[in-house]
């Protein structure tokens, strides 16, 4: 029963029952229905809910006038419209007040910001920097940089040899020879280091060695060109050609504006005369587009042997990047990797003239056994500890552009597993990329067998990629894919090797089926890094914040800026380096829009502002690192 119905047949009871007041003539008011009939009414209502007023009687007769009590009634009906006036419109308003007033963020302790972050101590030196960077004359110097270091082809194949090893590595000594060209102080102030060849260390030390050192990484290579694209670039893919908007060339956007923008704002410190108070370590890759294999580890070996275990305050190495909307910019660092695995699948079958086949070739079991696994994909999930889960908690707070349901959704799923069991459909549904950021992916990317048309093939084998999803693991993984497998195997008689165990029987008729590592490269999850608390992530994101909401290009103007953990879906270089810090961010300060056509592919590009904000950011970042007394 709700309580002003309570109140209302309390207060007629209470009516019927009073006597007259001298004070208010008898024939004053009349009635407008008949009392009785209304407090029937009412207790019938509530009879029928199973409920009964209390103290309720059948209607008496009573001495009183009938215009006093219709008065008090009416008085008592008014006053509990005012009161529903008062008290319920306001909650209404409040209700629904995002749907007519501009959007607010709320929920905001799911998704803390930073405040923007700006040095304290050099805050003359930053303002005095700002200016440089917005002059001409520096730009003109830092967009050459850059497009000399394209005009430099340090392609890396997945074939080459180790360093020294093969004449294709001797590219990267014409780069090394650039760099100390282009920024003669950072070779005569920091200490360069060779490591196994071409990757390159330095080191620039602090005046206070209690403080941990800072890492920031990038790479060298950049992926192949192949010959039959050349013709469809905008201009030629080792031009480093700036166009007065755009910086052209393979490894502008991936990663040789990382590498450089960070060198230049070293370099520019150092005119300036800024000595750091904690020692910094720039380590630059040479095979990260192949795995990192020679460049990555040997850094990794060197930089243990030289600081020890988890010695580094924090790494900021290539990575998440800015969504601008047009309300919110976005800033994504990633504080998680996917892991890795390459299924190599072998099928082993007896050899012979094609003119007598058996009912299936290796090919044709190889064919059975790759539908199988396509017929049962990795199922996408969704989990409250996920780094993905953080991110959509960060957007459905603070960006007013994200799906009011989702908002929702979101904001009950906190709580709700049915809610978080509903989000996850939703997004499924409503988000194509959904099961590549949340789930386990795979993808048939190589196959090969036979040799001729009129031999069986005696061996065929296909390589399955697949990214590993957080929650999950290698051993995860192997084992769907051998419940997934066996039941085939069986049904085409064919014996099995899962990952150095032997499954079902030792022989069989039709042939043998291998499943293995292809390359020997499985990579689990990478550890997440902790975020919104943590001390150096709270000062990289208060730097990103700061340098956003400070830029003088237009992009960014009015615009809220949050920062949001993410999950990267590809793997850097940082898998190597695990072991060096807890605190592991892959972050480029740049936004997609800065990409001319993304990475990898024909007419690679860099807006130059773009370039300019990066610069901008290591920067800050130097400055803002330095003088962190807690970090």
């Amino acid at each position: 029963m709700r309580s002003e119905d309570w109140r209302v047949a309390k207060l007629l009871r209470k009516a019927e029952t009073t006597e007259t007041s001298p004070l208010i003539a008898q024939d004053q008011y009349t009635p407008s229905f008949p009392e009785e009939k209304f407090v029937s009414v009412v207790n019938e209502k509530y009879r029928d809910e199973g409920e009964d007023i209390e103290e309720a009687a059948p209607p008496q007769t009573v001495p009183t006038s009938v215009h006093l009590k219709a008065f008090i009634l009416r008085l008592a009906l008014l006053a509990e419209s005012i009161m529903v006036l008062c008290v319920v419109l306001p909650l209404t308003f409040r209700a629904f007040g995002n749907l007519v007033h501009e959007f607010h963020p709320h929920n905001t302790d799911v998704c803390p910001q930073a405040p923007a972050l700006s040095p304290v101590k050099y805050s003359a030196l930053l303002d005095s920097l700002e200016d440089v960077f917005a002059g001409t004359g520096f730009q003109k110097k830092a967009f050459e940089s850059l497009g000399g270091a394209v005009r430099i082809p340090t392609e890396m194949y997945d074939d080459l040899k180790p360093p020294g090893q093969d004449p294709r590595w001797d590219i990267f000594a014409d780069f090394h020879a650039y760099l100390a060209q282009r920024f003669p102080l950072v070779h005569t102030s920091l200490k360069k280091t060779i490591v196994n060849e071409y990757a390159l260390v330095y080191h620039w030390q602090g005046a206070d060695d209690s403080l941990k050192p800072a890492l920031l990484t990038a790479h060298q290579d950049v992926v192949p060109v192949e010959p039959q694209t050349i013709d469809t670039w905008k201009n030629p893919p080792f031009s480093g050609l700036y166009d007065g908007e755009w910086i052209w060339g393979r490894g502008s956007c991936d990663d040789k504006s990382g590498l450089i923008s960070s060198l230049i704002a070293v370099e520019t410190l150092l005119e300036n005369n800024f000595e750091p108070e904690r020692t910094f370590v720039f380590a630059f890759g040479i095979d990260e587009e192949r795995g990192g294999v020679s460049g990555a580890t040997a850094i990794r070996d060197y930089l243990l042997s030289a600081y020890g275990k988890d010695a580094f305050a924090i790494l900021v190495d290539e990575g998440g990047k800015q969504e601008v909307g047009e309300h919110t910019i976005i800033a994504a660092p990633a504080v998680a990797e996917k892991g890795s695995f390459n299924l190599r699948m072998e099928v082993a079958a007896p050899g012979g003239h094609s003119s007598v086949p058996p009912a299936h070739t290796s090919i044709g079991i190889l064919a059975a056994l790759i539908t199988a696994l396509e017929a049962n994909p990795h199922q996408a999930h969704l989990y409250r500890t996920d780094t993905f889960y953080a991110e959509l908690q960060c957007q459905a707070a603070h960006d007013p552009s994200f799906p009011k349901d989702l908002r929702k959704l979101v904001a009950k799923s906190v709580r709700s597993d049915k809610a978080l069991r509903k989000l996850a459909k939703e997004l499924e549904r409503t988000i194509p990329q959904f099961k590549a950021i949340a789930g386990t992916t795979q993808a048939v990317d190589v196959v090969r067998g036979g040799v001729k048309t009129n031999a069986l093939p005696e061996s065929a084998y296909v390589i399955v990629n697949h990214r590993i999803a957080g929650y999950s693991s290698v051993g995860v993984l192997q084992q769907h894919i051998i419940d997934t497998l066996a039941p085939v195997a069986k049904q085409y008689n064919v014996s099995v090797d899962a990952f150095g165990a032997r499954i079902g029987a030792a022989h069989a008729s039709a042939g043998h089926l291998t499943l293995s590592d292809a390359f020997g490269t499985a990579l689990e999850p990478a550890p997440v890094t902790p975020s919104a608390g943590s001390v150096p992530y709270d000062l990289l994101s208060g730097t990103i914040r700061n340098v956003l909401t400070t830029s003088p290009r237009g992009l960014y103007e009015n615009k809220t800026v949050v920062v949001a953990p993410t999950i990267s879906l590809g793997n850097t270089d940082t898998k190597h380096y695990w072991d060096l810090t807890k605190h592991i961010f892959r972050y480029s300060h740049k936004s997609r829009g800065d990409a001319y056509n993304g990475a990898h592919t024909v007419n690679e590009a860099i807006r130059a502002e773009g370039f300019t904000e990066m610069i901008r950011f290591f920067t800050t970042l130097i400055l803002n690192v330095d003088e962190a007394a807690t970090l």
